[in-house]
């Protein structure tokens, strides 16, 4: 699920960053950077957490 939320938050964020290219909209464009930057995070998150629980799973 966490996975699906992270890629959403990237789409989201590319396409705000086009539409604030294609506008000249500078905030907009800064607001689709920190979107797609905040789904990269989670899905770097998730993929720690992910690691976490095999190196438990698998220590049992």
């Amino acid at each position: 699920m966490g996975d699906i939320e992270s890629k959403k938050d990237e789409m989201k964020g590319r396409m705000k960053e086009a539409a604030g290219d294609m506008m000249d909209d500078d905030e907009l464009k800064r607001e689709g950077k920190a979107d797609r930057i905040g789904g990269t995070v989670k899905e770097k998150a998730n993929e720690v957490v992910d690691k976490a629980k095999d190196v438990i799973d698998r220590d049992r």
